[in-house]
């Protein structure tokens, strides 16, 4: 069994290129509200001759597969909103969507990750003659599954993810989901953020205290908690706010911005007041944030040729992201 070498990044190896981490997206913002990136538009494999049949493989067996336009850009973009990297060689992105359900009156009503690790070759032809080979932890609940083309022995007992036939390439110039993971939960100790709510009213106004309390595992990126505000004459009234906020007067919205959760402030709080109203108006809150570091203790070790057992260098990175996380 491979043992983990530090949780959810990637480690360097002899083969191992140099690697860019994704950096936090400051930019598509609107109303203060910040924005994780889209995806793209699924996945764009080669269509020259010796890729034909194994891309019609990829087809028959669920893969989404788009024709070549005449002018693909240098690097794909891996789909489910991983940042393109233009680099050439032999890309590696690992991807986590977390989907999250906190209860308003504490403790957590469900939680989900899905992972996908990525790979995408854009450069040397001998470069698609490759085995990548995956050091986990333990993951206790998470489920596997390799995608149809992959020796499912060899990933079973060596950790290495190869194809099917080692003689055959894998398709170049387009990122191919070649594993990916799921894991659900209702520990509650398992979240990465949690988010506590204390609206209380007196003497015609309304009171809120909100904190958040983040894990100490990794750190996080462009948090966004955004609670929802009952129409309101004038902004509401922030007495106290570690980080910043905005106010979205179109949408009633106060949205709470932390630009970096890490070990100096694993903890924040923010206090405001509005005329007196239900504290159900305050819900849902809704959460957004990215992180370096997935969840799954999952890394690529090295990557070899088939051809010649010769170390390839590949680069990538790890990101986590909300893909609906909430307060209700």
């Amino acid at each position: 069994s491979l043992r983990a070498e530090g949780g959810g990044g990637y480690g360097g190896s002899s083969g191992g290129g140099d690697f860019g981490m994704s950096k936090p997206n400051t930019g598509g913002r609107e109303s203060g509200v910040a924005r994780p990136a889209g995806p793209s538009k699924g996945l764009v494999l080669g269509t020259k001759g010796k890729q034909n049949k194994f891309l019609e493989s990829l087809r028959a067996e669920g893969e989404q597969v788009e024709a070549e336009q005449s002018a693909r850009p240098a690097a794909a973009a891996v789909s489910g909103g991983v940042a393109s990297v233009p680099m050439q060689g032999v890309s590696l992105q690992i991807e986590e969507k977390i989907t999250c359900s906190l209860k308003k009156d504490g403790g957590l009503e469900s939680m989900e990750l899905q992972g996908t690790m990525m790979l995408a070759i854009d450069g040397a032809q001998e470069d698609a003659f490759i085995r990548v080979a995956v050091a986990t932890g333990l993951n206790e609940g998470f489920q596997f599954k390799t995608h149809p083309n992959i020796d499912k022995a060899l990933h079973a007992s060596d950790g290495v993810l190869g194809l099917k036939d080692p003689n055959r390439p894998f398709p170049m110039g387009s990122p191919l989901g070649i594993l990916k993971w799921r894991y659900q939960t209702r520990d509650e100790s398992k979240v990465p953020l949690s988010i506590n709510c204390w609206p209380s009213v007196s003497g015609g106004e309304s009171f809120v205290s909100i904190e958040y309390e983040a894990t100490d595992k990794f750190d996080l990126h462009n948090v966004v908690i955004s609670i929802p505000l009952p129409p309101l004459r004038d902004p509401p009234t922030v007495n106290n706010v570690d980080g910043d906020f905005t106010y979205d007067a179109r949408r009633h919205v106060l949205n709470w911005e932390v630009q970096l959760v890490d070990k100096s402030n694993r903890n924040g709080s923010m206090e405001f007041v509005v005329p007196a109203t239900d504290g159900d108006n305050f819900f849902p809150i809704d959460v957004n944030f990215t992180s370096n570091k997935t969840l799954c203790e999952v890394k690529v070790d090295s990557v070899t040729r088939t051809t010649d057992a010769g170390a390839v260098k590949f680069f990538g990175e790890s990101k986590l992201v909300c893909d609906g996380y909430s307060v209700v």
